[in-house]
């Protein structure tokens, strides 16, 4: 069952192994993964539009944008742990990640207005720019995900959440890490390698879902692989947004 292990908590293997040991009828496809993928999308692309326009509409977005936040939180951990309500969580998690993103878009794109005009346009484009190159390096087996691929992978991401667990709590003592949020040049490395480290979670997240399909795993499982996916591409949108949030402090 070692095929089935991903940096991405919620494309793990136990998962996957816990929903193959019994036979189904209808089953797990790319394509339909690919399909319900394109589904979370537009839930997310619509209601992240939406904050924005309440956002420059002058209502206070930020207590929406918390309950948006906790809300999603909510539901990742549920569809995590309930992956066969995956086609009701993940739907309902699209929608308040959505809203949650839109806010902090519009928050960056007002914050950066000035010194750095595009850079939510900047940001979404080098997102979409990474996932299809890193699909690319997947799929034509530039990059393979082998054992000892997979275990760096998943060691650097459980490390950087640990990191960032950690600077959280200290952020409540008061006490904060300076390069995770300014400029300098210890803090682009950083945030660097971060995006560097979600972008090969992609990797992982093909070879899941593409392994999933393989094994015939439930059809309801198209709706967890897809939501999985949304979870590294929204945490990859967010670290290039900070990375370039950086840069633009430097101008």
């Amino acid at each position: 069952m070692a095929l089935f292990k991903s940096g991405n908590p919620a494309l793990s293997e136990k998962i996957f192994d816990r929903t193959i040991s019994t036979p189904h009828t209808d089953v797990m496809t790319v394509r339909g993964t690919l399909n319900k993928f394109g589904i979370l999308f537009l839930l997310v692309m619509a209601t992240a539009g939406l904050a924005w326009k309440m956002a420059y509409s002058g209502v206070n977005i930020v207590p929406y944008m918390w309950a948006a936040v906790i809300g999603a939180l909510v539901l990742a951990f549920i569809t995590i742990f309930r992956p066969q309500w995956g086609a009701y969580t993940a739907p309902i998690y699209a929608i308040l990640e959505g809203f949650a993103l839109g806010c902090i878009s519009a928050y960056y794109n007002f914050a950066f207005a000035k010194i750095a005009p595009n850079i939510i346009t900047q940001a979404v484009g080098l997102t979409f720019g990474v996932v299809l190159a890193m699909y690319g390096l997947y799929r034509f087996r530039i990059i393979r995900a082998t054992e000892r691929f997979k275990s760096i992978v998943i060691t650097a991401t459980v490390g950087i959440g640990i990191f960032y667990l950690i600077s959280m709590v200290l952020r409540l003592f008061g006490v904060n890490i300076p390069f995770i949020h300014e400029g300098s040049t210890i803090g682009i490395i950083f945030s660097l390698v971060v995006v560097g480290i979600a972008a090969l979670n992609l990797i992982l997240d093909f070879d899941m879902i593409e392994q999933g399909a393989q094994r015939q795993a439930p059809k309801y499982m198209e709706w967890y692989g897809a939501f999985g996916l949304l979870v590294t591409i929204v945490w990859l949108y967010l670290e290039i947004l900070r990375l370039l949030a950086k840069l633009s402090d430097r101008r």
